[in-house]
């Protein structure tokens, strides 16, 4: 599998373990769960980090419009 060189700062997965239940939309809570919570968190601060419109998100962090409108929220 290739990586992209994007991921390089992805959270680290002790750092997700910290906040994952700290989200809302997670599963077992009541309501809907975000498909992939940690996804969505890496793509916002992906936005955040290089100060890029929305537009820009790589694809493999899923639709920019999807993540932008939960980022709205």
């Amino acid at each position: 599998m290739e990586i992209k060189a994007h991921r390089r700062h992805d959270i680290s997965d002790k750092l997700w373990n910290k906040m994952e239940g700290l989200l809302p939309g997670t599963k077992g809570k009541v309501g809907r769960h975000g498909k992939d919570n940690r996804q969505f968190i890496d793509a916002v601060f992906w936005i955040l980090r290089r100060g890029a419109p929305w537009r820009d998100l790589p694809p493999d962090f899923g639709d920019w419009k999807n993540t932008h409108r939960r980022f709205s929220r």
